[in-house]
């Protein structure tokens, strides 16, 4: 169960791993509220994804350790796991859609993992991350459909509620559904009344699509300029969090993504 004790106790691990990100004011961006950003990209490797790493790698056996750890990831989860991994001397094998930039490519082997290039999406090159771990028995660091995973991610939502205690909306990008589940579940629990929603690229809606109709749906393709959330079928437990937490679910093409990109 993603119980507020499991998130706290991934706030009490990680408070020596994962700065604890600043939560800006940003007038510019909306005249019509008080608008707030959580500068995730400058946590350790770029990307909130450390706080799930960590802390599940940290809830491993010695035996389970011992074997070593894999993950499938296009850049984000990866450096995460990899990082994660080191920090407490595990080895690591990251596998990584083909399509993956050179550069997270190169940022992943300079966390110290071992890099795998298979398939060209997340979905293909995640079924060769289940070869590896049947044939080595290494454990398998699911970049969202796990409780551990969401619960490190769901210390954000911790902070956001410690700097800002009366905030009405947290907006959350989705892909496979592990940092919004994370975010959902924490907040919701502290405080019904807010509202999460979550935000996802037109160009791979699965959990836009899932949770209009109810149940999970795959899509049939994925195409977006967002390669790190690019998932043909949201994650099994966190879309229950998602159908029991989350309000709503929006979607943005990639013309809106890079003009917000340009824009912030």
């Amino acid at each position: 169960m993603l119980t507020l004790d499991k998130i706290y106790h991934a706030a009490f691990v990680l408070k020596d791993v994962a700065r604890k990100t600043d939560l800006i004011e940003a007038p510019k961006l909306s005249k019509d509220c008080q608008l707030y950003l959580k500068t995730e990209n400058l946590q350790v490797t770029g990307s909130f994804k450390v706080r799930g790493a960590y802390y599940k790698i940290s809830q491993l056996s010695k035996e389970e350790s011992d074997k070593g750890v894999i993950a499938c990831s296009a850049g984000n989860h990866a450096q995460g796991v990899a990082f994660a991994a080191s920090s407490v001397g595990v080895k690591s094998t990251i596998v990584m859609p083909r399509s993956t930039p050179i550069a997270k490519v190169s940022a992943t082997q300079g966390y110290g993992a071992d890099v795998v290039l298979a398939g060209n999406i997340y979905d293909e090159a995640y079924a060769k991350a289940c070869e590896i771990c049947e044939e080595t028995g290494a454990e398998f660091i699911h970049p969202f459909d796990d409780e551990d995973v969401m619960a490190g991610q769901g210390t954000i939502a911790l902070e956001i509620l410690r700097d800002l205690p009366f905030v009405d909306m947290i907006f959350v990008p989705a892909g496979g559904g592990g940092l919004i589940s994370g975010v959902a579940a924490c907040a919701k629990q502290i405080n019904p009344r807010i509202q999460i929603i979550g935000v996802q690229a037109e160009g791979a809606p699965a959990i836009a699509n899932s949770f209009r109709a109810g149940e999970r749906k795959p899509s049939d393709s994925v195409h977006t300029i967002a390669d790190g959330i690019a998932v043909k079928t949201p994650g099994e437990k966190t879309f229950e969090y998602i159908q029991k937490y989350v309000d709503r679910v929006d979607t943005v093409s990639d013309d809106e993504i890079a003009s917000a990109v340009l824009l912030l």
